[in-house]
This record gives C-alpha cells, structure tokens and sequence, in this order.
C-alpha cells in the first residue's frame, strides 16, 4: 500500500522497520472517530471554500460509506496499512477517485490524531462515567436490602466497633462519587478541539475551527498549535482517574475475598462469580474479586507507561508519542470491564447476617461505649478509658465479654457503674448512639442511601 507520506522519499521502508512503526493494529479502534472528525473537517472545508462545496459532499457521502459498511462487516480494516488515518484515506480515494485527496487539505496527521484520541476517551469515560453510576445505585440498593446488619467494623483488621453493614459498604459508594467527578472534571479538560493545529504551526488556509469544534462537540478549539499537537495531559489525566477508581475497586475487592472466605463467612457469592479447584472440592475461589484486585496494579503500570514516555519529549509531535494509545486504551478498557463484573457481583451476593452479628459480639468492641459512659458521668475520659482496657483485661483472663461482667464486678472498677450500663453497651445502642452526621446509626444510613440514590438520578438525568 502506498504510504501517504511518499513523495521526497521513496517510501521503501524495510519489512521489520515498516511493522515496527506501524500502529493499525491498535488504532484501529478509532475508525468511527477518524471518519467523524474527517466529517467535520471535509465540511467545513466546503464551507469555506476552501474546496468544492459539491466535492466536500462527495468526500462526506464516501465517509459515510466507510463507517457503514465497517459498521456493518462488510468492509474490515486491513492491517497492510500504516495506521487508521491511512487506511480511511486510501479507501476514501479507491471509494470516490481524485475527490478524496482533498480530504487532507488543511489537517496533518499530528493534529488528526490528536483529535481521533480525545473523541476516543471521551467516548469511553461516558460509558465508564455511567457504569460508575450504575455500581453506586447498586450498592445503595444492597446496603437498603441489609439495612440492619451489624458487622464489627475494624481498623489495623482489628475489630474496632459495631457498624451496620449498610454503612461500611456505602462507604464505597462515596468513594465512587468522587471518581465519578474525577471523570466530569477530567472531560472539562479533555474536551478542547485540536483539528486545525495542523502539523504545528497552523494553516495557511482560511479554515473555521470553532465550526469544526463544535460540530464534534468540544467547547472550543485548543488555544496554541504546538500544544494542541502535543499535549497528552488528557490522556494521563483519564488513566490517573482509571488508576484510582481501579483502586477502590481493588479495596473492595480485597474486603469481599476476606468476607468470602471461611474465616469471616459474612457474605456469601453466587456461583457465577466464584471457581472451584482442580483438586479440591470444597472450594469455592473467589476469582473475580481477585482478578478485579490484580488487573489494578496493570492500571497503574499502564499511566506509568505514558507518563515515562512523555516526561523527556521535546516540542512538538514526536514518534514517541503514539506509545500512548495502548496504554490509554488498555486503561480504561480494564476500568470497563472491571465495573461490569463488580457491579453484577455485588449485586447477586448474599450477606450473611447472623454470622456478622456473631462476628460483632466478640472482640470487645463496646469498650468506646463502655468508656463513653463513665465519661458522661463525670469521669475524665482518660481515666475511663483506663478503667475500661483493666475491665477488657480482666475478661480476657476469664473468657467473658463485656456484657458477662456482673455488675458487683463492674463496681469494683468504679462505683458509677449501674445496672444501665448493659444496654449502654448493648450492640444496638452502641450504634444508635452514634447521632454524628455521616455515622453508622439507621437514620443516618438511611440518608446516606437516600443521597446516593438521588445523586445517581440527577447525573443520569444530565442535572450534574
């Protein structure tokens, strides 16, 4: 295939070098973005007159054609071409003859390119955008489902205090918000146009880029050529935003293996996402939610990636820079796909809530309350919280819990200490106590629930 940089140069390249700098393999993905921003381009070229307003018809007409028959299979992408753009061009020519060379009038690859990436992730962080949405609405409809289970809550893995378990999972759903917003604020940055940059100085010719601009939707033409040819922020900027989303993804992830397992056996996962062992037959593995956790620290490699590329390169395009698209596209294709998974996984598992409870009336995670309430009579909290570690000593050396102690025991810690202290350090009340805005009571959790399912209404609804 001829190279559509021939010309001063013979175009001979060897067989290894010419694969070797070859990107169709991959760029191919964008064939629906190359042939609309060639859309845009080849309009407003008529409408400038630049060209032909009657030859900028026929080139659309001929785009059109490309998309729909690619769309449709019945023309695939040969991988004998250098790259999408190339491929689109010369299938463009062979489609509508001398008119197709027009196409090219005025944009340089460098600014082509450009331009296919941008279109291209913004595309995948609006479907990453409401996958995010649909997996916080789910967790809020588990957390509504098991609004009452009380599970320990833990720091260190330490059983700390008694949390519902609604609270603890809603966490997730909060964490998700903001990366949620990480990818709106990521599009605001994303979303200027750099066609007409050319190669990078400008253009000679008269074009209207606030035309093509925002015929593709951007909210403006890029301010400076040589950056608009140049900049890759926009691409690390979406695969940090993937690299931190996939990293919440990875914590609960983490959470759902130890709840999983024998150990806690606070959830239960359905089949679907659970394997068994080639040699073992009580397994039940906890694959995905591994897998989720592992495909993460790929994630992360894969903005490292670009960000190393990018840190030495001088002004303006450089070769370099196509190293940029697997990456990328990896990113967030990981992203994607860990979203569908967690979302339908979390939403088939079964919480197993008296094992939870069980779990919680263990490990002394009343001694707060219990401090807490020689506090509020009086008694400064430092010494109440010694007074209660000697109480949890002392149980400890005689295999009770705190609500075992008989009151005559109690009393000899301090003579504060009535009969109310059992339900002041009763499960329940230890989390209805908690009146603090964001905590774990019921009514706070039922806020929290009610926030999320409004938020996640409003973003879909466009009101965001």
């Amino acid at each position: 295939m001829e190279k559509i940089w021939q010309g001063h140069l013979s175009g001979k390249v060897s067989r290894a070098a010419e694969s070797f700098n070859a990107s169709i393999f991959f760029d191919k993905k964008m064939y629906r973005e190359d042939i609309t921003g060639s859309i845009a381009h080849a309009r407003m070229l008529g409408k400038c007159s630049i060209i032909p307003q009657e030859k900028a018809e026929n080139i659309i007409e001929g785009l059109k054609s490309i998309l729909k028959d690619t769309e449709e299979g019945k023309l695939a992408i040969s991988e004998e071409a250098e790259d999408i753009h190339s491929f689109v061009e010369a299938e463009l020519i062979k489609r509508i003859g001398e008119d197709g060379k027009m196409l090219h009038t005025a944009r340089s690859r460098n600014d082509q390119v450009a331009l296919d990436t941008r279109l291209y992730t913004r595309k995948k962080l609006d479907g990453i955008h409401t996958l995010t949405l649909s997996l916080m609405k789910t967790i809020a409809h588990k957390a509504e489902e098991y609004e009452d289970a009380v599970m320990p809550g833990y720091t260190h893995l330490q059983r700390a205090q008694p949390v519902l378990f609604s609270h603890h999972l809603l966490s997730y759903a909060f964490m998700l918000e903001r990366d949620a917003g990480r990818i709106e604020d990521t599009k605001k940055r994303l979303n200027i146009c750099p066609l007409g940059s050319a190669a990078l100085s400008g253009t000679t010719y008269p074009i209207d880029r606030k035309a093509t601009a925002e015929e593709l939707g951007f909210s403006g033409p890029s301010k400076n050529s040589i950056d608009g040819v140049s900049d890759r922020d926009f691409a690390l900027e979406a695969m940090s935003a993937m690299s931190i989303l996939a990293m919440h993804l990875s914590r609960l992830s983490e959470e759902i293996v130890l709840w999983s397992s024998w150990e806690y056996r606070f959830i239960r996962l359905s089949d679907g996402f659970t394997t068994g062992s080639s040699i073992m037959p009580q397994k039940r593995n906890p694959d995905i939610a591994e897998l989720i956790r592992g495909k993460t620290g790929r994630v992360y490699g894969d903005m490292v990636s670009l960000l190393v590329t990018m840190k030495g390169l001088p002004l303006a395009y450089d070769k370099d820079m196509q190293e940029d698209k697997e990456p990328l596209f990896d990113s967030l294709d990981t992203v994607e796909a860990s979203l569908i998974v967690m979302e339908e996984m979390v939403r088939e598992m079964t919480v197993l809530g008296k094992n939870m409870e069980k779990a919680a009336e263990k490990g002394f995670i009343n001694a707060t309350d219990c401090a807490d309430y020689l506090t509020k009579k009086g008694v400064p909290f430092r010494t109440a919280y010694r007074l209660t570690g000697e109480l949890v000593s002392w149980c400890e050396e005689n295999d009770k819990v705190l609500s075992e102690v008989p009151l005559e025991k109690y009393k000899e810690y301090s003579p504060l200490f009535e009969d109310d202290i059992y339900s002041e350090i009763s499960l329940s009340t230890c989390i209805e106590k908690r009146i603090s805005e964001g905590s774990t009571s019921k009514e706070s959790v039922e806020k929290q629930i009610s926030y999320i399912m409004n938020l996640v209404e409003e973003k879909n609804n466009g009101q965001h």
